[in-house]
Order: C-alpha cells, then structure tokens, then sequence
C-alpha cells in the first residue's frame, strides 16, 4: 500500500479538494474551499495546511463572525440548491461555540453545512488551555459537545488515522438528502498537526452519487386510487420540490389534474406566481386564497414539506376529515401529523403519480373557485398598498415598490421578524431561485450573511438582503466582508424602532407593551420613556466604507433604489418605515404559548381564544 506522509490539516485539505457530487448523470465538484476565523486552536494546523495548499481553484474566505461566517456557507449551499458547499473552520472555545447557532439553521432548514471547530489538546497535557470549558466530571467534554444536538452527524478525531472514518461518515449524511444537515468533525488542536502515513487512496476523486428514490408500485396504487378519490385535493409545495428539481414535474400535475398549489416559504418562487393554480405563501403568514383552499380541501398532498406550525397553523388549517399525504425523503418528515407517508424522491414519485392519473382519466372536482379566490386576493393586496399611514411609510407599500423595482433576476433573502410574512403573503417571484428565505429557524442574523453567501453562489445576479432593526443590530459584520470579496450586496433595512412582530404578538394577546420598543430608560426599574433611540443605518454602512442612503418617503426609496442599482459597492439603504405597517392575517391561526391565568382581564380573553382554537385542531 502507498502512503503519503503529511499532517491531519494537510490531509483534510486535500481530501476536501477531491469530493465531487453527481445526480442525474450530471458531476461537479462538491467543496468549493473553507470560509474561516483563525485564532487559538486552528491557526498553525489546519490554517497552515490552507495557507500551503497550491490550488486557486479551491478558495478561502476570511469571515469576521463565525456564526456569520457559517450563514455565509449556509447561504452559498441553499442557494446552489444543495449540491456545492463551503467547509468553516474555527479556533477553540467561543470560536467553535459561535457556530452552534447556524449549525442548527443548517439543520433545520436541511442543509448540508460541514463545520471543523478546534478542541483543547487530545494529549491534555498542557490543560487547561486559553479559552477551554472544564467539566469535572466528564473530562471528556468540551464546548464542541454542544454541536450534537444541532448536528445530524458529530465526531471527534483524537488520533490521525481516525480523520478517514470521520470524513467519510460526514460526506455520507452530506450528500443524503433525506439526511443532509450540519456535520461537525472537532479537531483538536494538537492533533492538526500531528503527522500520519495516510494511504493515498483516501486522496482520490471521489464521487457521491444522489440517487432518486422511486414510489414502489404497491403504493403508487394506493396513492393514485387515494387521490383519485378525492374532489376538492390541494398540493402543498415545499422546498423538497426545489431541492429534487421537480418544479416542471409539480407544473405538469397541476396542470394536468387542475389541482390548487400553496406554497411554503422554502417552496415560494419555484412555479411562477402567474400560474392560475398557484394560490400563493399559505399558512399563519400566508393569504386569504390559499388558507381557504386549504381549509376547504377533502385532501392534502404535502410534497417536500417539513410541515411545521407555520404552514399547517398549529394543525389548525386543515377539515378534521382531510386526507394528508406526505411525499419526502424524510421518512422522519413524511410521518408528520399522522399522514400517509410515502418516502420517495419528489421528481420521481410526482411523475410516476401524473402517469398513474392520467391512465385513469382523473381530475379534480373543481370548476373556477381557486381562479375566483386569487383574483379577490390580488384585488386585496392593491388594496392594501393604496392605504396610507398619515404618520410616515408602510412596510406593505415599500416592498411592493420594492418588487416592481427590482431586477427580473434579483435574488431577495431574509429570515425572521415580519418580512417574512409580507413576502409570502404579497411577494411576486418573477424567476426560480431568486426566492431565498430561512424560514425554517428564523435566524436573526441570517440575512446579510446568508445574502453574501448567496452572492458568492451567483455572482451574476443582483442580491438583496432584507432585514429590520432589530436584526441589523445582531449581525452586519459581513457588509466588510463582502467589501473585501468585492461581492455586491443591496441591504434594505426597514427601521420600525423595535421587535415590533413581537410587540404586536405581544399586545393582541392582551400583554402590555413591554420590553419590544427601542426606548430610553426612565428612573424606574422596569420602564421606559416614549422617546425612542434613534439610529442612522445608513452612516454605519458608510462607516465600513459601503454607501449609505436614507428613505422616509416612497420617493426617496425609489431614488435611493436606482442609486443603490448604479453603484458598484455595497449599499444600505435605511427606509423609515411605521411599525405595525404589514399586512394583516388571512384566514389563519398560530398557538402560543400565554399564561393560564392572569390578573389582566385582557390576557384571560387572549387564553379563552387559543383554548376554543385548541378544541379545533388536530391531536398528534
């Protein structure tokens, strides 16, 4: 046997450079290279291996933050639809801890991450080092212990030769995408260096096949003879079908069986928002046409969907007798809410599904109701940007702008507060795969840096980051980041002065305003005067040496948006906007969480609501 004598740094780099993935007879390179923080732990192993490493062609980009710097590949994954990635590197301690948080973004919103945090000495001799956890009674664990429960597959290598099992293992959950989520592989820091004769073979091309799972033919029976029993069925469309490349084999279904679609918000964008079948973002954030098709239907067909609370609100949102079907790749996914789980690739099961239809000369029962329920609804949302608030702008009629202004390729992300909601109600997709949404953790923090990573994955297309105050303030360190990698980001803040989707969860359940505006403290322990703190976005972004603009009215949007088109650099734009200034809820409910009892007559009417909404819902 031929070996290569070289570190564990050295030799993870080069494994890395030699991953490939292939799915429908198509091969590209899998690691695009490492995004990375160095510091104590990782800078003279792993980092010495990076800086030696001669090839171009795998890159590294030097992060600011390391859960940022984790979005960033988070962001370059899910917009290259899962098949290319970036490894992070970390030093020890708060480095490596600060990646839990995207880790378990990655995870939720099944994304393949690969995360390399250094660990105290696997000698402990030296111990205990800067910057190390010590739990005295299990030597053992180390801050990077906190990576397994946000992981779908963990390990630690203390000797050089278990690099091999450990890599292998985490390009198997990788390259699944019934699995696929975070991997952390420790590395301590001692080991990095520590050298090893590492058979050669293990630094060969290698190439992950994607494989598409096919609906055996007993149940593709059932399936067919379920739904074609059925009169008024509706396709819920989640990211799975974007991730399967199904979207034409969704259409063609559609179209063939006149059959409603609803979108979720990792679903959002993948058939064109003109398509009459398509009712647009249902759920708790989605609109009136969609909940009523939804609540209407006698059966569910989830495709790709990870059905949480937001799109089956709370398992409010369905008749009690509605059959629900899931198609996933997740087995895990598939048996949600007690549906019929059918575990088989999206392309795959949608066109062995259309074949099976057609042959029987089915369609669904319906005539023109769900053309009917999409034209109030567009009527609803004209509607709704015509309102004008006396005291300044509305979010609701700057993304509307916003959306006619943009660039037909233009990529949008965002992630939490209440953008979310208004896109999925209201935003027009004009092309697949300018839709990107963490919707799945709702990462504050996301935003700039999932939208650089995104930017990095199509540097050809314009890239928009959307995001409130109260996101901008947790994490805009990649503005310089994006500076430095000369990558083009338009971040729009919407500056409302407060967590203001969670003020309003908070006082429509009967709490007092409390703790959600950014207001100045007064002399009592617990409160704060009316004035609230003002800031100037615009001159931050300008500080890093991006360019700034301010918006408080329409037409000064407009002009900072052609401004911000023009310019070559980064650019904020900070909109004014006035809280509360979304548009309202269709048809749709959200369990929360309140007090039982309560001294506030008003909260008590909040719990009688939520406990006769409770009687309603499904109980799984």
């Amino acid at each position: 046997m031929k070996t290569i004598r070289m570190t564990v740094g050295q030799a993870l780099v080069r494994f890395l450079d030699q991953q490939y993935i292939e799915r429908d007879g198509k091969e590209n390179k899998f690691v695009t290279g490492v995004i990375g923080i160095f510091g104590h732990g990782n800078v003279l192993g792993f980092g010495e291996a990076l800086a030696h490493y001669d090839n171009p062609d795998f890159a590294f980009i030097g992060g600011k933050n390391e859960q940022d710097m984790a979005h960033i590949a988070t962001g370059y994954a899910k917009q290259m639809g899962r098949m290319r990635i970036y490894a992070c590197t970390s030093s020890i301690g708060p480095g490596a801890a600060n990646m839990v948080t995207a880790a378990a973004t990655a995870t939720v919103n099944r994304i393949p991450a690969l995360y390399f945090p250094s660990d105290v000495y696997a000698t402990r001799q030296p111990d205990p080092v800067l910057q190390q956890v010590e739990t005295a009674s299990n030597y053992t664990v180390t801050t990077n212990d906190a990576f397994r429960a946000v992981c779908k597959y963990w390990d630690r290598v203390d000797r050089p030769e278990q690099l091999m099992t450990a890599c292998l293992n985490a390009f198997r959950v990788l390259t699944d995408p019934a699995e696929t989520g975070a991997c952390c592989i420790s590395l301590p820091q001692d080991v990095q260096g520590e050298a090893y004769d590492f058979p050669d073979y293990f630094f060969g091309k290698r190439v992950w096949t994607v494989d598409r799972r096919p609906v055996t033919e007993e149940q593709l029976q059932k399936l067919a003879a379920r739904l074609a029993s059925s009169r008024r069925p509706v396709v819920i469309c989640g990211g799975g079908v974007g991730y399967a490349d199904a979207a034409a084999e969704l259409m063609d279904f559609c179209e063939t069986f006149r059959v409603p679609m609803v979108e979720t918000a990792a679903g959002k964008g993948l058939i064109p928002w003109e398509k009459p079948y398509n009712m647009g973002g249902g759920g708790t954030t989605g609109n009136a046409a969609a909940n009523r098709m939804l609540q209407g239907a006698d059966l569910v067909l989830s495709i790709g969907a990870r059905l949480n609370d937001f799109i089956t609100c709370s398992k409010g949102g369905f008749r009690e007798d509605a059959t629900l079907i899931s198609i996933n790749l997740n087995r895990f996914d598939s048996f949600k809410m007690d549906g019929v789980s059918v575990q088989a690739d999206a392309k795959k099961a949608l066109s062995q599904l259309t074949e099976a239809l057609r042959n029987g000369n089915w369609r669904s029962a319906y005539t023109d109701e769900y053309e009917k329920e999409k034209a109030a609804w567009l009527d609803e949302v004209a509607a709704q940007e015509r309102r004008k608030d006396p005291n300044g702008l509305r979010m609701t009629e700057v993304l509307q702008q916003l959306n006619r202004g943009v660039e037909e390729d233009a990529i949008i992300v965002a992630a939490s507060g209440s953008l979310p909601g208004e896109l999925q109600k209201a935003w027009r997709v004009h092309k697949p795969g300018t839709y990107h949404l963490e919707y799945g953790y709702s990462c504050m923090g996301y935003e700039i840096s999932g939208a650089l990573g995104a930017k990095i994955a199509a540097p050809d297309q314009p890239v928009y980051a959307l995001l409130g105050d109260g996101v901008f303030f947790m994490a805009h360190s990649d503005i310089h980041t994006s500076l430095q990698e000369h990558k083009k980001l338009i971040i729009i803040v919407f500056d409302n002065m407060g967590h203001q989707c969670i003020h309003e969860l908070q006082t429509s359940n009967g709490v007092c305003s409390f703790g959600t505006d950014f207001r100045y403290r007064n002399d009592r322990p617990k409160g704060w005067i009316e004035d609230k703190v003002p800031v100037d976005f615009a001159m931050i972004a300008r500080g890093y040496g991006a360019k700034g603009y301010t918006a408080r009215t329409l037409e000064e949007f407009q002009t900072a948006l052609q401004n911000a088109q023009r310019e070559e650099i980064t650019t904020l734009i900070d909109v004014k906007t006035e809280p509360f200034s979304w548009l309202p809820r269709y048809e749709s409910w959200w369990r929360v969480g309140l007090a039982e009892v309560s001294e506030h007559e008003s909260v008590r009417k909040a719990r009688q609501e939520i406990d006769e909404h409770l009687k309603l819902v499904r109980q799984y």
